[in-house]
């Protein structure tokens, strides 16, 4: 029986509205989504920007390039020091050998002097002989260029003049040696070169130089 004032409508129950299994399931997928849902929407992680790559790459290109050039500037010091060093060991050397190279000069002298055989006279051969040896171990070589076209860079003249049976600019007469330690010119080779026609007279100089026999 209905109340007064409401008709039955009024009494009928409404059902309610479930929860639809549709719309759970999209907020867990919302949540599990996480970093990649915030990346779809556009969202990214900021990294270095262009202009600071490009400043860090020129930066590392100028530090590279500073360190080969301060090797290089290394590797040429370390040169040009070990060059000087051989060449103030060579030049020691050199003067030493020069020393040497006069001693041989005084035996040979005193062989050349005339006198009988004896046993002085064998003693100062058997001394040259091991001067002349030592000298050749240690890479001296005599330069004695009888004959030969003289050569400015190895010879000096001392004379000039005409000498019968010689040719003009070869060397007639050796006043002295000259010595070469490797491939260095310890001193020259003083020597008389032939010059011109008998008839021409003689001609006297230092054409290569100029020097006193010593």
């Amino acid at each position: 029986m209905s109340r007064p004032g409401h008709d039955g409508r009024d009494d009928e129950l409404l059902p309610v509205a479930a929860d639809e299994p549709g719309e759970e399931r999209a907020s867990e997928a919302g949540d599990q989504a996480g970093p990649e849902a915030a990346t779809s929407a556009g969202l990214v992680e900021v990294g270095p920007v262009p202009d600071e790559l490009d400043a860090l790459r020129r930066e590392r290109d100028q530090l590279k390039d500073a360190l080969l050039r301060r090797r290089a500037e290394f590797e040429n010091f370390r040169r040009r020091v070990e060059r000087d060093q051989g060449a103030a060991a060579l030049d020691a050397v050199a003067e030493a050998l020069k020393r040497l190279v006069g001693t041989v000069d005084n035996l040979e002298r005193a062989l050349a002097a005339k006198g009988g055989e004896g046993p002085l006279r064998h003693g100062v051969e058997l001394t040259l002989r091991d001067f002349q040896t030592a000298l050749q171990a240690l890479g001296v070589a005599a330069i004695d260029p009888l004959g030969q076209r003289f050569d400015p860079r190895v010879h000096q003249a001392l004379v000039h003049e005409p000498v019968p049976g010689s040719d003009r600019g070869t060397v007639a007469e050796v006043f002295r040696k000259g010595y070469t330690y490797k491939d260095r010119l310890l001193r020259p080779a003083l020597v008389k070169v032939a010059s011109g026609n008998a008839e021409n007279g003689g001609e006297t100089g230092d054409a290569g130089g100029g020097a006193d026999l010593q």
